[in-house]
């Protein structure tokens, strides 16, 4: 999708474009808890699965019918080593983060996990760094822009994804909600998080990704502490607020973060790019939400009483803690970013 959208759309337009990709990719997350606590109201677990196999049919249609394909083939040689490497690399890092809320940190498992995957990434990104034709042309990395813009991107999905995991939890175990009032509650926050998203992308194209990430990083900031203070007695508006204030942050740095980065690109490596975010991005997603886990877990047993509600705001505290820290990793790297590049200037000036 990003693709098509950086070969189709002029620079002076990449923003508008760019946010309205992001619009779906972030307005998707944000939706999810309210849609499951109603189908959990009424159904079984399994019907969140089976109700989207008619949107994935009608997506598919839609791919053959009216997608074509804009950009060369060159038919390049598909390297299964790489492959079976990044699967294994990929998947048992991501195994190790997993298993460490159930086996703890110093198991065997984790840390076997953790050891084997680096290895094995390491020797997947050697082979990336010297063949001819790589998978992911991971080079691209020595252009710092499109580095920053990235880690912003991932830090920014770090922070939704974790505080989308902890929140509804916190509605329904600290605050004792059921769970179709928890989608209720979650739904403002959806609702404005699509329309900043759509919002950002035309404001990159105004104002450039510095002060949009860094506002958006602040903003976001304020959310993740005001969650981070929660307490079994929280009133619902406050939840609400929170919860709202962190969906204009978030969305007001994603759009202008990721395009920040695949501006950064030549045309002929914004496919490497594209796949570079979205593929980190499921890792990171995967890596914040098994770390939102433990700390939950750890605030969950350092908590001394009987209160079983207390007991699990206390552990939101010390999950909703490493989100703070995320936004604050967040805000710092955006103060880092420079300026737009001078043609972007122009042609906006010309327009």
């Amino acid at each position: 999708m990003f693709t098509v959208a950086m070969n189709i759309f002029p620079p002076e337009k990449l923003g508008t474009a760019m946010g309205a990709c992001s619009l779906a990719i972030m307005f998707a997350p944000a939706v999810g808890p309210t849609l499951t606590g109603l189908i959990l109201a009424k159904l079984s677990w399994h019907w969140i699965f089976w109700l989207f196999v008619p949107f994935l049919l009608i997506a598919l249609f839609f791919d053959l019918k009216f997608l074509p394909n804009i950009s060369k083939l060159t038919r390049e040689p598909v390297d299964f080593l790489a492959v079976i490497l990044s699967v294994c690399g990929f998947g048992l890092v991501v195994m190790g983060f997993s298993f460490a809320a159930r086996f703890g940190w110093t198991s065997i498992i984790v840390l076997g996990c953790l050891l084997i995957g680096i290895i094995v990434l390491g020797l997947y990104t050697h082979r990336q760094l010297t063949q001819q034709h790589p998978i992911l042309n991971l080079r691209i990395f020595a252009n710092s822009a499109f580095t920053k813009g990235t880690l912003l991107v991932m830090i920014n999905f770090g922070v939704i994804l974790s505080a989308m995991y902890l929140l509804p939890q916190y509605i329904q175990n600290g605050l004792l909600l059921p769970v179709a009032l928890t989608g209720i509650i979650m739904l403002p926050g959806g609702i404005v998080n699509a329309l900043v998203s759509g919002l950002a992308g035309r404001l990159f194209d105004n104002y450039g990704a510095k002060m949009l990430t860094t506002l958006g990083f602040l903003i976001a900031t304020v959310g993740a502490v005001m969650l981070a203070c929660v307490t079994p007695h929280s009133a619902g508006w406050y939840v609400i607020a929170a919860h709202v204030i962190l969906m204009v942050g978030c969305p007001l740095a994603m759009s202008p973060a990721q395009t920040h980065a695949l501006n950064a690109l030549q045309l002929f490596e914004s496919a490497d790019g594209s796949t570079i975010i979205n593929t980190l991005q499921q890792i990171v997603g995967a890596i914040a939400t098994a770390l939102a886990t433990s700390f939950l877990g750890l605030g969950t047993a350092a908590y001394h009483g009987a209160n079983h509600a207390a007991a699990f705001t206390n552990g939101v505290h010390f999950g909703m803690a490493f989100t703070v820290v995320l936004t604050v990793v967040g805000v710092l790297i955006a103060l880092s970013l420079k300026k737009e590049p001078e043609s972007h200037d122009v042609t906006l000036t010309d327009e």
